[in-house]
């Protein structure tokens, strides 16, 4: 009895001792939960936090988190808290990201980790893909402070519009986990929106930073094609590829691009945080992409202008229905909705027939890629791929199995399925010594670019906007048109084709609580001026609303 008595005596002062403990961890939460990159840096020269207390509390909330929503593919927990350590010896901030725990794809080479792109191939045990060095964005970042907690999840070779993978299975919107983040971003988004850390690095081939941001209430810049590096890391299809900031507001992203760009004689002056002006709309003028509402889709990696003039036709009536993706009627109306916000912070918007409509979709689905994917995939491998295998060749012989076409000649999806039915597969031809590089690509990129341009000079208009998907975020737990989900999708990748910069912001919700995203296209290497634009949107609006994560996934061993 005596020494029953004795243990509840103590739990009270059980209770007081771990109080300070339960405090301190509450302030951590207020402090930290959405912290932007400038407040955590303030809390660093007022030695609020080490730079270790930080990344340790990211890490123990991906931990919590992440057997749910599957975001975060591989926590390099060892490197992070390396990285912490020495600045943390270093003393007050330094670095225009210093101190900043951050999560890149796993497509982007990191030295020393496994580079799965999504794919089991390249994580067989003792042929893994490691990197044997940084990813020339990955540097940057290092070089500026930034603290690399993670690799983020990702569908196989960013070919898909979902973030399902065989390295590691699916990504779960963090707003709610039985619907769709969209791919194939899909793993920083919702690491990025949960606040597994502050920000993060997507790429983009056909919508892949900007799609999956719409999804999740965060800003996804897709810069000037050339104005950031995609050295070092996993192509789908090269010339189309890009890499950008994603953050949770569009100060984040901009210091983010700021710290990726490399100088070019084409580009704004910088810095771009220079540019953001909350009236930076004033007097501007908008145009809505006809094409794009009406949902007339460019067919992905687009149709060969040596055809002759009827197999083209053919081909590009059946390539057009397949890339058709109607938009939806919730999406417009949240579209809509969204302009309200343009126009309040004094933007004017035109809606006409005539803006980019079915011709603008046509001239440029003769942007044709496919040719020289091989191309892209051969020169990662020779200088990203490990010391196994620096070449497709030599990854068969070493596996004793072929990469999949998707990313040699795009004959076949990641399924095995013909992409091109009925058609020969595309010779593979280097594309700087390609004669036909001139039409396939140049010829036709020129002439979709200069109607993109005539259309604002016409109007008078500083640049485009449209909703960044044509549907909501779609519900995996259910088929959708009776097939698995393979969404959602937008109707976006004619900027990859003509490499103009476009951004997405927050721009509201849908009534079921799913966030909606709004993108803003400008005329080439006007990135400051875009952002500028971003930025007014988001101060005029304030839509991000963070996510209410659970513990608990849809199955019993989803942890």
């Amino acid at each position: 009895m005596k020494m029953k008595a004795r243990r509840w005596y103590l739990l009270p002062l059980l209770t007081l001792l771990s109080a300070p403990a339960c405090m301190a961890q509450d302030a951590m939460d207020r402090d930290l939960l959405e912290v932007t990159v400038p407040q955590l840096q303030q809390m660093y020269r007022e030695h609020k936090y080490t730079v270790t207390q930080v990344v340790q509390w990211y890490m123990s909330r991906i931990a919590k988190y992440n057997g749910i929503y599957r975001a975060v593919q591989n926590v390099d927990a060892a490197g992070a808290l390396a990285t912490a350590a020495r600045e943390d010896a270093e003393g007050t901030p330094h670095g225009a990201l210093w101190g900043i725990p951050i999560v890149t794809k796993a497509n982007t080479s990191v030295k020393g980790l496994v580079t799965t792109d999504g794919w089991r191939g390249y994580t067989i045990p003792g042929h893994e893909l490691v990197a044997p060095k940084d990813a020339e964005i990955a540097a940057r970042l290092r070089a500026a402070g930034a603290v690399i907690l993670g690799q983020t999840n990702m569908p196989d070779f960013a070919a898909s519009d979902t973030n399902r993978s065989t390295a590691y299975g699916r990504t779960g919107n963090a707003y709610d986990v039985r619907f769709s983040p969209g791919g194939s971003s899909g793993g920083t988004v919702t690491a990025v929106t949960a606040n597994f850390a502050v920000l993060g690095n997507g790429t983009d081939t056909g919508n892949s930073i900007r799609m999956p941001s719409a999804t999740s209430s965060v800003v996804g810049v897709f810069p000037s094609r050339g104005l950031v590096s995609i050295a070092g890391i996993a192509p789908l299809d090269w010339l189309l590829d890009n890499t950008g900031p994603i953050a949770r507001d569009v100060t984040d992203a901009v210091i983010a691009l700021d710290v990726m760009a490399e100088p070019d004689p084409q580009a704004e002056p910088g810095p771009y945080t220079a540019y953001l002006k909350a009236d930076a709309l004033k007097g501007k003028r908008f145009g809505v992409p006809a094409f794009v509402l009406q949902g007339a889709g460019v067919p992905f990696q687009g149709i060969p202008s040596t055809e002759t003039p009827s197999m083209a036709a053919t081909d590009r009536a059946a390539a057009r229905a397949a890339a058709r993706v109607p938009l939806r009627p919730e999406t417009r109306a949240a579209f809509m909705k969204a302009l309200e916000g343009l126009r309040a912070a004094g933007a004017t918007v035109v809606i006409d027939d005539s803006i980019l409509g079915d011709s603008f979709a046509e001239t440029i689905s003769f942007v044709f890629t496919l040719p020289y994917i091989r191309e892209g995939t051969e020169k990662f491998l020779a200088a990203y791929g490990p010391a196994q295998y620096r070449s497709v060749e030599e990854y068969e012989k070493v596996i004793g199995s072929p990469l999949p076409a998707t990313i040699i000649d795009g004959s076949a999806d990641l399924d095995g399925a013909e992409t091109r039915k009925g058609k020969p597969r595309t010779p593979q031809v280097i594309f700087e010594t390609d004669p036909q590089a001139e039409a396939n690509y140049w010829a036709p990129r020129r002439r979709a670019l200069e109607a993109y341009s005539k259309t604002l000079d016409r109007l008078h208009l500083d640049g485009y906007v449209y909703p960044a998907t044509q549907m909501p975020p779609p519900d995996e737990t259910m088929p959708q048109d009776g097939l698995i989900s393979g969404g959602p999708h937008s109707d976006t990748s004619w900027v990859n084709m003509i490499g103009v910069p476009a951004v997405v912001v927050p721009g509201g919700f849908y009534p079921g609580g799913l966030p909606f995203g709004l993108e803003i296209s400008a005329r080439p290497w006007k990135d400051g001026d875009l952002l500028g634009w971003a930025y007014a949107y988001e101060q005029a609006t304030r839509h991000r609303k963070p996510p209410v994560l659970v513990e608990r996934g849809l199955l019993p061993d989803a942890r």
